[in-house]
């Protein structure tokens, strides 16, 4: 089955440090991931960048890569050729204004930072601008915070937990995670299948790149599921969700090597 979709996460896989495109993990000139980018595109593969980012940042994120589709807030929401489809589910921006701001009333924010003080807060200055969802950063159970959510009468959302990063908090022993709070509905494999439905591909027919629990999500919608290398070396979870999975490799590489390694594996095995 010719490959014909690669949906890959940003920060941490496809971008390497400082979220540069032409940077390898140890922040070395590459030109992996253009090389990649090239091998897709003269195969007639489109390329999906999903991305916990809002929509401004990743939209030129894929029109300098010359793509028409991209995923963002977490899976809030997917765009293709300019047309934005949400899939946020209940919730809606309304007359009350965004779901960001909808949250916010609520005191949901609050209720996770009280409750999880000193090891919980916005992942400050990149929680600016958001309009469908909250971001955080810091180091917390997941499980136990979307307890707290469905104790609130707030079942209808989640925390979810989008892998290492290297922003550091004085009250948190090791490596922060990035965290989004989104309407329960929410996910990257949610907007990966919306998508692929969308264009009409079958999921044997995709394949997705990741390094953090939140992206190994999507190898429910794809054919096989890259995970590069570093993102199993900062998350022990990842390593213990990866078992779950049947069609997940690890790439030798990290980073843009490891997407580039992904791409051309998968590009060879469909020829």
């Amino acid at each position: 089955m010719p490959l014909r979709c690669v949906y890959t996460d940003l920060d941490g896989t496809m971008l390497g440090p400082g979220g540069s495109l032409f940077r390898d993990a140890e922040g070395g000139f590459s030109m992996a991931q253009a090389r990649a980018i090239e091998a897709c595109h003269r195969a007639g593969v489109e390329i999906v960048v999903m991305s916990g980012r809002r929509e401004p940042q990743v939209r030129e994120l894929a029109r300098l890569m010359g793509q028409g589709s991209y995923i963002y807030e977490a899976g809030c929401a997917y765009a293709i050729d300019r047309e934005t489809t949400l899939l946020t589910g209940d919730l809606q921006p309304t007359e009350e204004g965004t779901i960001y701001e909808q949250l916010e009333a609520r005191g949901t924010p609050r209720a996770l930072f009280d409750h999880f003080e000193g090891r919980l807060e916005y992942h400050d200055p990149w929680h600016h601008g958001r309009v469908l969802s909250h971001l955080f950063r810091g180091k917390v159970d997941v499980e136990e915070a979307n307890r707290l959510l469905a104790e609130r009468g707030e079942a209808d959302l989640r925390l979810l937990d989008n892998g290492a990063i290297g922003t550091p908090m004085a009250t948190v022993e090791g490596r922060t995670h990035a965290y989004h709070l989104v309407p329960a509905i929410v996910s990257k494999a949610n907007a990966a299948a919306a998508h692929a439905r969308a264009r009409g591909y079958a999921p044997g027919e995709c394949i997705a790149v990741g390094d953090s629990v939140e992206d190994l999500e999507v190898a429910a919608a794809v054919g096989h599921f890259f995970v590069v290398a570093n993102g199993p070396e900062h998350d022990p979870g990842l390593r213990a969700a990866m078992a779950s999975w049947d069609n997940v490799t690890v790439t030798e590489e990290p980073m843009g090597d490891g997407f580039y390694e992904a791409v051309v594996s998968a590009l060879m095995e469909n020829r």
